[in-house]
């Protein structure tokens, strides 16, 4: 126990000496911690963690989620809420099948594991995502977009991906079935959570225990709802949503706000608590994606080819559903900084040994986010000066 805290201490020292150097050289943190954790992992250093089903989804994922959901106002998500649920679900299904296709007819796949990947990759991963936009400085609504789009799109990308990898019952109705008990355990545990916080908040008045609540309820929303069948990005993404707008951003009822001294300390926190998780995710991502060197191929360079040509099905038509809402610049926008991460490495990292084509769905993840992580992540800053968007207040 004791060697494996001081590793995990060593790994933040050296997160924290990458922030110094990255920011002195201009390059994106999260690139940075990424390369790093690939040098590490071919100097064979052991880091003592890995990156686990159980580490992201009950470790680092609920703080990334809970703070970008603590810090979005109801009025500006609500301005984007259609698109966003739109992306969310039809844009992840067109994703989803558009991949499957590619690789059913292209490479020879079957369909079930075709299927299995193109879930895997429909979804953009919150993890990245957040932190290309802060880096990037993104921000009006299109930062609202991208943002919730990643915070909500994971409950559809969930459901295909179970489907796909473990059930033999794929029609729509238990596609349907299985969609309203992930949406809706994760709403409801979300805002369960969220209203007892809010109320055993407004009974004291000090900062501590009212951070320490809204870690029971970020931490607690995600455990409860992935237990029950639910989505636990779902949960926590609307316990932060309600405590955020209800306790923290608005004046509200002396009974459901937290003090003045508790919502400078709990947005600080959680900031804190985000950088620590965000600083620790990218590093690991870096550490497993050394294992896929001597693997890439034109098989995987097909894979990335198909992921962002799923993206871009998934964005280019569902926008013109709302017209000229948005600019051809904005949609390629959305398209290019549609990141894999974390999510995806964790999910593919659980399929059992018995599921077919499990090498190459591991490869073919493997390179999507080695792709979208450095090479899409290095270009994102370009890509934004070059397309004039997201600087819009």
């Amino acid at each position: 126990m004791e060697g494996e805290i001081a590793r995990v201490v060593a790994l933040l020292g050296v997160a924290m000496a990458v922030a110094v150097v990255a920011r002195r050289l201009a390059l994106p943190y999260t690139v940075g911690l990424v390369l790093t954790g690939l040098s590490l992992a071919l100097a064979r250093v052991d880091a003592g963690v890995g990156l686990t089903p159980e580490v992201v989804f009950d470790l680092l994922l609920p703080p990334l989620l809970f703070e970008a959901a603590l810090n979005l106002p109801w009025r500006d998500l609500r301005g984007e809420l259609g698109p966003t649920l739109a992306f969310a679900t039809l844009g992840v299904v067109l994703c989803a099948g558009v991949v499957a296709a590619g690789l059913a007819w292209g490479l020879g796949w079957p369909w079930r594991p075709a299927f299995v990947f193109g879930a895997l990759v429909s979804a953009t991963d919150p993890i990245s995502v957040i932190a290309l936009l802060r880096e990037q400085g993104v921000k009006g609504r299109l930062a609202v977009l991208i943002e919730s789009e990643s915070l909500l799109n994971d409950a559809t990308a969930a459901v295909l991906f179970g489907l796909a990898a473990y059930s033999t019952d794929v029609g729509v109705e238990s596609v349907a079935r299985h969609l309203a008990l992930t949406i809706g355990a994760g709403l409801g545990v979300g805002a369960g959570f969220a209203g007892l916080a809010l109320a055993v908040a407004g009974r004291t008045d000090d900062h501590l225990v009212e951070t320490a609540i809204t870690t029971v309820a970020a931490y607690g929303s995600f455990l409860v709802a992935e237990r029950m069948g639910g989505s636990g990005v779902l949960a926590t993404v609307t316990s932060g949503l309600l405590l955020g707008n209800v306790g923290v951003m608005a004046s509200g009822t002396p009974r459901l706000s937290l003090t003045p001294q508790g919502r400078e300390f709990v947005l600080a926190f959680w900031e804190f608590a985000a950088f620590v998780a965000n600083s620790m995710a990218f590093l690991l991502i870096g550490l497993s994606l050394a294992r896929i060197g001597p693997s890439f191929g034109l098989a995987s360079a097909a894979t990335v080819a198909l992921a962002l040509v799923g993206r871009a099905a998934a964005i280019f038509p569902v926008s013109a559903l709302w017209g000229r809402r948005y600019s051809f610049g904005e949609q390629t926008f959305l398209w290019w900084s549609g990141l894999r991460g974390a999510l995806a490495l964790a999910l593919v990292l659980a399929l059992p040994e018995s599921v077919p084509y499990r090498s190459e769905i591991l490869i073919g993840a493997f390179a999507v986010v080695a792709f979208s992580v450095i090479v899409q992540g290095l270009t994102a800053g370009l890509a934004l000066r070059r397309l004039r968007v997201g600087d819009e207040t």
